[in-house]
């Protein structure tokens, strides 16, 4: 990789805005894949990164994204094999408490025993994914640069920067998030709605085994969500009204554990706070498109979903996949990647897959975060049957764990 602050004018194949794990993936894919890549990254190498507690389910897809990508060695240490994933219908039943349980025994055999997924600190992803970058051919990258106008032209794209340099590229790939500059500059608009929640997250430490089970409960105002980590620590997600949990983020470490405790001490054991808390807004977004001329909008500044099944980044990583494979199968034939005929392709691909997954995950949501007495039974029946007749329940971890032969190269 080749890094530069004052070079002239650049030329492409592609490139790429954002450098989050999106877009940092697709830069090494891409340019592994033999395309002339630049990646444009706002963030200043010298400065020291802000803390980042998040930690992202990794679903087995997205998981060989990532060791096509190389960055598996430099993960070592850092992951927790996700083995299952549980589903608890809380509040008040006659029914007791309706479930669902399905793991690895429930996805077609597999020769090298791949779990469901991997639980992986945001930090040290995107540590392994810039440490990688730093040695992939055919990959320039742009620090502490900032993107500000698109103009399309018959052949290419023209990107301005902040520095007043210019980038002719084939092909433009939006990876700058949910407030995506790039969509705003082709006048793409979006659809959703606030969700009127906030999600509290932290790690903790935990006084059972949790068997690398993901678990949720559902409760009338919202979903309580453990997700294993390793040394039997958990990352935790309570979904509550908005201003809860951000109040809630912000009180003293003892009286946070006393209220998880006497909350939820039975479903998940006792249990240690083991870091920095923190508070985010939930919110629904979809892109009306996501391709312009001469561009294709990735990850968030595409969908941005409810996190309730962990589904938002392995959406982006599904786009990446998708991306890469239109773009080397236009050049296999001598086509132009960029054109409209391949991002058409790329939209066909993406669009419904993403625009579905974001719409069960909100009709999941409306369903299970009430104690409506009409639907807590039907949604109890309907945990239980998922939990007993075999093909719905492998179907579930077929969906859940990216193992589908409909997916890109990559992730199969």
């Amino acid at each position: 990789m080749t890094d530069t602050s004052s070079a002239p004018s650049l030329k492409a194949e592609l490139a790429i805005i954002g450098a989050g794990p999106v877009g940092t993936s697709l830069a090494i894919l891409a340019a592994q894949a033999g395309f002339q890549t630049v990646l444009v990254d706002a963030r200043d190498p010298a400065a020291t990164p802000p803390p980042d507690t998040r930690n992202f389910a990794i679903v087995r897809g997205s998981w060989r994204l990532l060791g096509a990508a190389g960055v598996h060695p430099a993960l070592e240490g850092h992951t927790q094999p996700l083995m299952g994933l549980e589903a608890i219908d809380g509040g008040r039943h006659w029914m007791g408490a309706p479930s669902v349980l399905f793991g690895t025994d429930d996805l077609a055999e597999d020769a090298s025993g791949e779990p469901l997924g991997q639980m992986v600190p945001a930090a040290a992803l995107q540590a392994a994914l810039d440490d990688v970058a730093t040695t992939t051919p055919n990959l320039t990258c742009l620090h502490n640069t900032r993107f500000t106008g698109l103009a399309p032209h018959p052949a290419h794209a023209r990107l301005t920067l902040d520095d007043g340099r210019t980038i002719d590229a084939g092909l433009v790939a939006a990876c700058d998030g949910m407030k995506s500059g790039v969509r705003t500059a082709l006048g793409i608009a979006t659809e959703g709605r606030a969700y009127g929640k906030s999600v509290f997250a932290a790690d903790v430490k935990l006084s059972r085994p949790h068997n690398g089970l993901a678990r949720q409960l559902f409760t009338p105002e919202g979903p309580f969500a453990t997700l294993p980590l390793p040394g039997n620590r958990a990352n935790l997600a309570w979904y509550m009204k908005t201003g809860a949990p951000e109040a809630m983020a912000a009180m003293p470490a003892a009286d946070i554990e006393a209220e998880l405790n006497a909350r939820f001490a039975d479903f998940a054991g006792e249990m240690k706070l083991d870091g920095q808390p923190l508070a985010y807004a939930l919110h629904l977004q979809l892109a009306t498109g996501m391709i312009g001329p001469r561009t294709a909008l990735l990850g968030d500044a595409a969908h941005r979903i409810n996190p309730l099944a962990g589904q938002g980044l392995n959406l982006g990583f599904k786009d990446v996949g998708a991306l890469v494979d239109v773009m080397t199968e236009a050049r296999d034939v001598g086509l132009d990647p960029g054109a409209d005929t391949s991002l058409l392709r790329y939209q066909q691909w993406r669009r419904f897959d993403a625009t579905t997954t974001a719409m069960f995950m909100d009709g999941v949501d409306r369903v299970f975060s009430n104690d409506n007495a009409v639907l807590k039974p039907l949604r109890g029946l309907a945990l239980i049957a998922a939990g007993r007749i075999g093909p719905v329940r492998r179907a579930l971890a077929s969906q859940a764990s990216a193992d589908q032969a409909s997916l890109p190269s990559l992730m199969r």
